[in-house]
């Protein structure tokens, strides 16, 4: 048995190792994250550029003062049209310089540390191209999804869910499309814009501050996978130590069975000679008297003519037990011999047989002795024959 365990020891360390690894992996996959800001630490490569309302003869500014430690832009709103505005968009370009939409539909959230001064309301705005009423590079054709945040003086922190943003009305008109197709997808996003609101302060210059913008992504189907994978694993690595297990016991029990049977004379056996008469007679009279559930040290004083300390005497100096120890073992390596033979006798019956009139008394002293319950013992004897078949 003690080589199982160590085999047992050293399986279940690297089934651990490996459902750690796996977790890591997986855990890695699940939650991803994209850098943006700091330029420098962002994967996409993008350029800020400042976009107002001058296009519709409007008079709103913008000052953009960095974009590669942080978007610190200030703007001004002027009411000079009816839809003023005046924003800065990160604009996502390729390997060359040139404008590339970007895929960004592993991410569901965007955060990032805000603070306005004076107090103020920004819009963020995705867009997304639409197939069949979006045109290449006309971005007023894109569907712009948005939503809001508030910000002042102190920083804040913002996280926006990426994957429910609100399709503007206007542009569901422009297009004649039904107010319900509010879906969009984020498979061909050219640029991400922060900008004003209807509820910015009018005529005064605003300040915005962007620190630590990065897109988050949860993919569960890496958990799912996960749970799939280590249920698996440790199905099979359980199901691999029990085999061993049952392997290891059953040999360990036969190791042990054919030590044990020397010590029992049977029945229908007879018991070599010994020198020592008295020895003789106590060792022949308790072969063929411990099934007799009534047997005690009296019995087998009045049965051999020994006396009661000089039958313990000769017990533990012979043999290595005591009258009650040694009962036990004769009565106990018996019923492990008729358990290993398996047949049609349930355990009650093989522990009245062997002279045990407690069955819960003689299951308390089988497992002490062998490890394992009778029922047990009988099951592992009859899977190893069955395995041997």
């Amino acid at each position: 048995m003690l080589r199982f365990y160590k085999k047992a020891l050293i399986t279940l360390l690297v089934a651990f190792i490996v459902s750690a690894l796996l977790s890591y992996i997986c855990v890695q996959r699940t939650f991803t994250s994209a850098v943006l800001l700091p330029s420098g630490e962002s994967q996409f490569n993008w350029q800020a550029a400042v976009e107002t309302d001058a296009y519709q003869g409007g008079q709103s500014a913008a000052v953009l003062q960095d974009d590669r430690f942080s978007l610190d832009f200030s703007m001004q709103i002027s009411d000079a049209v009816q839809y003023p505005f005046a924003s800065v968009a990160l604009q996502f370009n390729g390997a060359d310089g040139q404008p590339e939409p970007v895929d960004l539909t592993r991410f569901s959230e965007i955060s990032f540390s805000v603070k306005c001064s004076p107090a103020n309301v920004i819009l963020f705005s995705v867009l997304t191209f639409e197939e069949g009423v979006s045109r290449r590079g006309d971005y007023l054709s894109y569907r712009s999804p948005n939503s809001y945040f508030s910000c002042d003086s102190q920083w804040s922190q913002v996280t926006l869910d990426l994957t429910r943003l609100e399709t503007p009305q206007w542009w569901l008109e422009q297009f004649n499309l039904k107010l319900s197709m509010t879906d969009y997808e984020l498979n061909q996003v050219p640029k991400l814009v922060f900008g004003s609101s209807y509820q910015s302060p009018p005529a005064v210059e605003s300040r915005v501050q962007i620190n630590g913008l990065t897109l988050k992504g949860r993919d569960w189907f890496y958990l799912y996978l996960l749970a799939a994978i280590l249920v698996l694993l440790w199905l099979a690595v359980a199901i691999s130590l029990w085999r061993e297990h049952t392997r290891a016991l059953t040999q360990s029990l036969r190791l042990k069975l054919q030590q044990d049977r020397p010590l029992v004379a049977y029945q229908q056996l007879s018991v070599e000679p010994r020198s020592d008469v008295e020895k003789d007679s106590i060792v022949r009279y308790l072969a063929t008297e411990y099934a007799n559930s009534d047997l005690n040290l009296d019995a087998v004083v009045q049965g051999t003519g020994v006396g009661r300390t000089k039958i313990n005497a000769i017990l533990k100096s012979e043999l290595g037990y005591t009258f009650t120890g040694y009962l036990n073992k004769l009565r106990l390596t018996e019923a492990a011999r008729l358990l290993s033979q398996g047949g049609n006798s349930n355990v009650s019956e093989i522990a009245y047989s062997v002279g045990y009139k407690n069955v819960s008394y003689f299951n308390k002293l089988f497992k002490e002795e062998y490890g394992c319950t009778p029922k047990s013992f009988k099951d592992i004897y009859k899977s190893s024959s069955v395995d041997k078949q």
